[in-house]
Order: C-alpha cells, then structure tokens, then sequence
C-alpha cells in the first residue's frame, strides 16, 4: 500500500512538474508575441493565431488551461497592454496597479 501512496505521489509531483513547463511555454509566447507588437504591431494577432494553433491549443491544455475563445481574447488583450509577462507577474507591478485602483475607486 505504502509504494502505491509514494508512487500516486511522485506521478502527481511530475504532473506539476509538467504542468509548469508548459506555463513557461505559454508565457514565452506572450513575451514573443508583445515583442512582435512592439516591432511590427500585430502582436494580438499573433497570439490568437498561436492560441487557436494545434499547437498553442495542445500547449494550453498540457499548462492546464481551457484553450477557449475567451482565454484567447484575455491573451490578446493582455498582448495589447504591453506589459512584459516578467513584469506583470512582480510584486511592485502588482501593488503600483492596486494603488491606481484604489486612487480610481476613491475619486469616483
């Protein structure tokens, strides 16, 4: 019983493993992806294009996301704020973009 609970255990392990292998994929393709719009400007396109890919939507999945038209239309508006996908994911992004919610919540 004991190898069966340690070997469910190091499968799932593996699983998250994975699954965040293919998240880092996925978030280089929106750093590409805004690297394109910066360059060329089509950079929304681009991601869409990735997203309803065989690939991209195999890649979606495997980083345990539903690959629907609506997480399309959030990489493409995301693609569209320009904002690298290290940066956003920091804390001072994090806390400067509650601040301005929070200044925006008060003067309404």
């Amino acid at each position: 019983m004991t190898g069966f609970v340690d070997s469910t255990a190091f499968n799932f392990e593996q699983g998250q493993r994975a699954r965040k292998l293919f998240a880092a994929v996925v978030l280089a393709a929106l750093d590409d992806a805004i690297a394109d719009d910066k360059k060329y400007g089509n950079g929304p396109e681009q991601i869409a294009r990735w997203a309803r890919s065989r690939d991209g939507r195999e890649v979606l999945s495997c980083a345990g996301i539903d690959p629907n038209e609506r997480v399309v239309k959030g990489l493409m508006e995301f693609v569209s704020k320009g904002v690298r996908t290290s940066v956003a994911l920091s804390r001072e992004e994090s806390e400067r973009r509650h601040a301005l919610e929070s200044e925006m919540g008060e003067a309404a």
